[in-house]
């Protein structure tokens, strides 16, 4: 499998925790669907102090793991909001 492009996506969108709308990180996002996975390459932004965990409400909403060889962030469903 190919591996995402390095540079990414220009628009960049801003994700929130879904229970106390925090706001997480600044995305690279490409295409319209919803958010799965977040590469971390493509992370511009990062607010949070612990790994996958929200800084406010500790909340995990998210796991860490390779995606075609690169590392992500796989996203709990409903766990987090963007815009």
């Amino acid at each position: 499998m190919a591996k995402p492009n390095k540079k990414g996506p220009t628009r960049t969108v801003d994700i929130f925790c879904s229970k106390c709308k925090t706001c997480l990180f600044k995305y690279r996002k490409g295409g319209k669907g919803a958010l799965i996975k977040c590469f971390k390459e493509r992370i511009a932004e990062d607010y949070t102090q612990l790994s996958c965990t929200c800084p406010q409400c500790y909340q995990v909403f998210a796991r860490e793991t390779l995606i075609r060889g690169t590392p992500a962030l796989k996203i709990v469903g409903g766990k987090v909001t963007f815009h």
